[in-house]
């Protein structure tokens, strides 16, 4: 209603049509029944666009276009698929205010507790192409997984940064120590330049681990195709025994 009328609610305007207060209206969903309040005008012109008049049987237009959001969909990309859809329009304003719900639960997740230990973590970074003003660019994604004491996968965290560096490393190992992590029976990592020098520092008692994955990639890489799949086998003969 407020962007069909042009001002928000409580506010003055010389517009002829106004608010006309609600009407009870009872709808079916997912979440089983329910009643809204549907907002009128004066002048009985305003279209509801996600919960049509007459319309008592509602999809979740916010999980779909959180769905999009999360598959790497613009903006302008979900308003257009949604119109496809089902035939009306939505604005990039109502989807980037329905998207940016997720920020508080994002920064919630971020800064939940973790446990005091952790008998491995893995740490890596994952690059992916971001849209930054029309220009496609590479950032780092720097994740940290971890087996739990219960021997289950946990993420530990996601943060978005600029190319790899053990700099960067060592703030995100920081903020794990305080958010509760005391101790770190084995930590795994690539071959990083200071990765080494970074988790000694943050958590000395660590044992340290090279990624044998990244270690079989960077062999691979000086093997002839066709002698690849017999010699991938022999070298996970070599890191299987003992």
């Amino acid at each position: 209603m407020d962007g069909y009328l042009g001002y928000d609610r409580y506010e003055c305007s010389g517009e002829p049509n106004y608010r006309n207060g609600t009407k009870p209206k009872r709808v079916r969903s997912k979440y089983g029944e329910f009643e809204v309040d549907m907002p009128q005008d004066r002048q009985s012109s305003f279209e509801p666009q996600v919960l049509p008049k007459r319309k008592k049987d509602i999809s979740s237009i916010d999980d779909k276009i959180i769905s999009m959001y999360a598959k790497g969909m613009t903006v302008r990309q979900i308003s257009e698929t949604i119109e496809d859809i089902y035939g009306f329009e939505i604005s990039e304003g109502m989807v980037s205010d329905v998207t940016d719900k997720l920020l508080p639960k994002i920064e919630e997740w971020q800064n939940r507790p973790l446990s005091a230990v952790y008998p491995v973590v893995f740490i890596h970074a994952v690059y992916f192409s971001v849209r930054d003003d029309g220009v496609i660019r590479k950032l780092a994604a720097y994740v940290v997984l971890g087996i739990n004491e219960d021997g289950k996968k946990e993420v530990l965290t996601i943060t978005a940064g600029e190319n790899e560096s053990s700099k960067y490393w060592l703030s995100v190992l920081n903020s794990l120590k305080n958010r509760g992590i005391k101790d770190i029976l084995i930590l795994c990592s690539d071959g990083l330049t200071g990765i080494k020098e970074v988790i000694t520092a943050v958590f000395p008692p660590a044992g340290q681990q090279r990624c044998i994955v990244h270690m079989v990639r960077n062999t691979l890489k000086y093997v002839a195709n066709k002698d690849m799949k017999a010699f991938a086998k022999d070298l996970k003969t070599i890191y299987t025994t003992g």
